[in-house]
């Protein structure tokens, strides 16, 4: 961690202290259980920015209050790399004998420790950033990394914010496969914080399970889910896409978190990551609903962005996508922030 200027995300040169948004990369995909790379989602998406266009035809110059990355934290990736072995052993195991064979079950304990540790790592982070009156936005890695994140933020605002989750998955599992830091068990987690958020608003869920969708009738509206059938039905219809996104902003709270899982996106857009699903939203749609929060009078508080991965003999199409999300993102965080006027 360091204050020193770096030429690094978008090509910026930048500085810690003089930065409004801060991020960190968290380099971690343990618990993934079908395709693999997000780990190196960070760093596909930092070899792709420097390509983007700086002006913004909405935001125009925004990146002047400074968007600063974090260096790689390889220590973490590297722990990582070790403990994916193990996982996958686990995985083999699990399939054939179940989490009752007990060559399974220390495995499982080790996995979870180090990923309670993955979890406080990036809580303290984002506490020093919320100290510095920054906004924290993290890039993973798969779905989990960012609840150390989330619970730092809900702390600080003792609750008082929304989610908005743009996903293929629901993540509502109850510690799927045995980990109870799991990439399908993020907003499970979140929703059964000590301070948990007011509101948790999903776009784009078309993979779930029973389970899920049981949590989601018994949470008394704290859950609002936008399945995508239903949305696609809509917009089949002839309802606007605008109006679908201003339907699922009225909801939430003054304060807003964005997490943001890249396979929530059609496929063509995120061919690389961990658990493609068909359907899903265009680019174009995930910009819109941007503009929408980012237009509706609502504060983004912070966000993180998940499950990019690095295309097959090196293609950036995924970190490109990936890495103009986030310029969005960015872009819409501070502008809600006070824009060019906020003070870093």
């Amino acid at each position: 961690m360091t204050n020193e200027t770096q030429t690094g995300l978008f090509g910026l040169p930048t500085e810690r202290k003089n930065s409004l948004i801060v991020i960190q990369a968290v380099p971690w995909e343990v618990t993934t259980s079908y395709g693999a790379g997000t780990s190196r989602g960070p760093e596909a998406i930092l070899e792709a920015s420097p390509q983007l266009d700086l002006f913004d035809i909405e935001l125009g110059e925004m990146y002047k209050v400074g968007y600063h990355l974090e260096p790689l934290d390889t220590a973490l990736r590297d722990e990582n790399d070790i403990l994916k072995k193990v996982a996958n052993e686990v995985l083999e195991e699990w399939d054939e004998f179940g989490e009752t064979k007990e060559s399974v079950k220390p495995k499982i304990k080790r996995i979870n420790e180090a990923c309670e540790k993955m979890v406080k790592t990036v809580y303290e982070r984002t506490l020093k950033t919320l100290a510095e009156k920054k906004i924290p936005g993290l890039i993973g890695g798969d779905h989990s990394s960012p609840l150390g994140c989330i619970q730092a933020i809900s702390e600080s605002l003792k609750g008082d914010f929304g989610v908005l989750h743009i996903d293929a998955h629901a993540d509502l599992r109850n510690a799927y496969q045995g980990y109870v830091h799991s990439h399908a068990s993020i907003m499970r987690n979140v929703m059964l914080l000590k301070t948990p958020p007011k509101k948790l608003v999903q776009v784009a869920i078309r993979d779930f399970c029973k389970e899920e969708y049981d949590f989601i009738q018994e949470s008394e509206g704290r859950i609002q889910t936008f399945f995508d059938e239903k949305l696609k039905t809509r917009l089949l219809e002839g309802e606007s896409w605008d109006k679908i996104c201003k339907n699922m902003i009225e909801s939430l709270p003054k304060n807003v978190y964005v997490s943001f899982d890249i396979d929530g996106l059609s496929p063509e857009f995120c061919p690389s990551t961990g658990t493609p699903v068909p359907g899903g939203l265009s680019y174009d749609q995930a910009l819109h609903l941007f503009k929408v929060l980012g237009q509706s009078g609502r504060k983004i508080v912070g966000f993180d962005l998940n499950e990019v991965a690095p295309g097959e003999g090196g293609s950036e199409w995924d970190g490109n996508v990936g890495a103009r999300l986030l310029f969005k993102l960015c872009g819409w965080t501070a502008h809600t922030n006070g824009g060019l006027n906020a003070k870093a």
